[in-house]
């Protein structure tokens, strides 16, 4: 079970150094992530190098047995670099160019920059191919994060080529953006730009495509780093840090992730009523991106960050319970942003490791003792996790499409909407894995898939063989609407499962916002509702009461084939998920994992390998819980006796 952080010795003076390596040591650090943003300093002019501090760096981790995760170092290029190359800058969609200052200020698209890039990809692989420290290759740092949209004359150029090998004709690309309306078709792909700024709504096909291109055109960025360092290390495994956490969706990680040795990911906790939650939701999301493999814990905070609005520290535990929720879900490596906190820049305020407190600290002290625990839970790295019976479907494309403009209401998220029955099934004290819509569903017994706006046929066939044979399905509003090409799914909605579903929905009815309904049992939705038309075998599980919906259907189910298939036709509260999902569960098979004393208020994840099989059993609340009810050995958090959770604690036992 790895530990560690990003490691920027450069910012400090040579003489701290070795106090930091003893501090490591002192915390059980193995592992740094090192040279992130140090391309200036390894080249500071085109036809200079300078590679004695960091082959000093190298040679220092190694004889103290700490790895390197070492970066390429092309996350911000140099003043030198812009300086000769102002083309090399991103471009907005209204035209401004982005000045250096701050970070990733480089153009994905651009020729010149990939140049310069792989030429130091290239000379760092050379260098340090045979090192003793290099564990991984660290390729860019969050990629996509400042520069993910580039709407300049290269991105325009590259856009063209992606268009042409995607449709292969105009005419093709006409029908799938639907051209003919506002007289924008196309006679050729020269024509053809960005979704720049408009007088209007841009198509939203070509914004779709957009959306699609500069996610591929910084896989296609991490692919062409990726493959230079293969050819000189093809044994070192190389990754790059997923941002996944709250609203990040510009890069389809899905998509992405196969390209990677191992999964890493990034995340900050988020300003959410849930917070602590939407990390677990996040970690999940992360374990089913590495397929329930072991995955790297890149960068989190040890407490306080600087980029909101009001930057509060952890609470006291919190720290290791955040670190250990991510190990609970399959995280085999727990890493920080930064090891040392900065003196100055723009992240000074930004904690770390070692605080500007110093080793003589309680932030410190918390990461020594982190750093033990996570010793003793040694025999659960390499364990994968362990399937659930329920799945909560997540489909990247929905999420783009779904949050288009020109839409029945702006108001609609997507991830919120993922989370909300996440969030719900957890409080019932059942597991939920994510998984996203390209991987094999087939094992679940159920199946949440909220606002699954974008259906092409392909998924529309899994999802109906699925049901058929014994799957539940349970669906929202705003489902199966459209197919690939942002085209409605014609004969009224939720057009691609309105068969599979046995309803029918002429008109949407959003609701603005303060609005809301009602439903039967007293619950209440708001955002979104519909007048369903139910064929014969529908069972109408909730109505609507009041207003122009009393008495029509606002949930129901259909038998079909061995399963069922369920919608949902309003954004329900808390309350009415929690009151509806006995009744989804029911005859599915799926059951409850944590006993009804504790439902609510613990959240348990499993993970299983060769040295066995091993339950986590995480704290939500402030308060001492007794888990006792809980069979097992206590590795770490209780004791075998008494087994008393402290608040916002985790506990770790070794199951039977």
């Amino acid at each position: 079970m790895s530990f560690g952080a990003d490691y920027n010795p450069e910012q400090w003076p040579r003489e701290v150094w070795d106090d930091d390596i003893r501090l490591m040591k002192q915390a059980n650090v193995d592992v740094v992530s090192i040279g992130i943003f140090s391309w200036a300093r390894l080249q500071p002019a085109q036809d200079r190098w300078d590679f004695d501090w960091l082959d000093e760096l190298m040679d220092l981790l190694a004889q103290a047995g700490i790895g390197a995760d070492l970066a390429t170092a092309t996350a911000s290029p140099p003043a030198w670099l812009v300086t000769q190359h102002p083309e090399v800058l991103p471009v907005t969609e209204n035209g401004t160019v982005l000045s250096p200052g701050g970070r990733q200020h480089w153009r994905p698209t651009s020729p010149v920059f990939r140049e310069h890039a792989l030429t130091l990809v290239r000379t760092l692989a050379e260098r340090y191919r045979d090192h003793p420290a290099l564990v991984a290759w660290h390729v860019n740092n969050e990629l996509g994060c400042h520069n993910l949209y580039d709407y300049s004359e290269d991105a325009a150029a590259a856009f063209r080529v992606w268009l042409q090998r995607r449709y292969g004709t105009v005419d093709r690309l006409n029908r799938a953006w639907s051209t003919d309306f506002w007289s924008q078709r196309y006679q050729e792909f020269d024509q053809i730009l960005p979704p720049r700024t408009a007088a209007s709504f841009p198509n939203p096909a070509q914004q779709l495509d957009f959306h699609r291109f500069s996610s591929d055109a910084l896989k296609e960025h991490f692919i062409a780093e990726r493959d230079v360092l293969r050819g000189f290390t093809p044994e070192v495994p190389v990754t790059t840090n997923f941002m996944v956490m709250g609203e990040v969706k510009g890069m389809n990680f899905a998509d992405w992730a196969e390209e990677l040795d191992f999964v890493a990911n990034d995340h900050y906790r988020q300003p959410v009523a849930d917070s602590r939650e939407e990390l677990s939701f996040s970690a999940a999301t992360t374990s089913s991106l590495a397929q329930g493999r072991p995955w790297f814990l890149m960068e989190h905070s040890t407490s306080a960050v600087n980029w909101q609005p009001i930057n509060p520290p952890k609470r006291p535990g919190e720290l290791q319970r955040d670190s250990l929720a991510h190990v609970a879900h399959g995280a085999d490596a727990v890493c920080y942003f930064q090891w040392r906190q900065s003196a100055g820049g723009a992240e000074k305020y930004h904690s770390a490791m070692v605080p500007h407190a110093g080793e003589d600290s309680r932030l410190y002290r918390s990461v020594v003792e982190l750093g033990e625990t996570l010793r003793r839970l040694d025999p659960v790295a390499g364990s994968h996790r362990r399937p659930a019976q329920v799945a909560v479907l997540m489909d990247w494309e929905s999420w783009w499409a779904s949050e288009l403009d020109s839409h029945p209401t702006e108001d609609l998220r997507y991830r919120p909407e993922l989370f909300a029955w996440w969030l719900s099934l957890l409080d019932a004290g059942i597991r939920a894995d994510v998984v996203q819509s390209h991987q094999d569903f087939s094992g679940y017994d159920m199946v949440v898939a909220p606002v699954l706006h974008m259906v092409p046929a392909a998924l529309q066939k899994r999802l109906e063989h699925y049901v058929e044979s014994g799957g539940h399905l349970v669906t929202t509003f705003f489902s199966g609407i459209v197919d690939e090409d942002d085209r409605v799914w014609l004969g009224g909605y939720p057009g691609a499962l309105r068969a599979l579903l046995g309803i029918r929905v002429e008109e949407f009815a959003p609701l603005t916002r303060g609005e809301m309904v009602v439903l039967d049992d007293g619950s209440t939705g708001r955002l979104w509702s519909e007048p369903i038309d139910c064929a014969a075998d529908v069972e109408i599980l909730r109505r609507y009461r009041g207003g122009d919906l009393d008495g029509r259907a606002a949930i129901t189910r259909r038998a079909h084939g061995k399963g069922s298939a369920t919608y949902v036709s309003t954004q329900l509260d808390a309350s009415g998920r929690s009151a509806i999902l006995p009744e989804l569960v029911r005859d599915t098979g799926v059951i409850a994992e944590v006993p009804a004393s504790l439902r609510g208020r613990v959240e348990v994840t499993r993970r299983t390998g060769e040295t066995g099989d091993f339950l986590f059993v995480i704290n939500r609340t402030d308060d001492v819980l007794d888990i006792s009810e809980f069979p097992g050995e206590p590795v770490i958090g209780v004791e075998q006796g008494s087994k008393l959770l402290d608040p916002r604690a985790v506990a770790v036992l070794r199951e039977s």
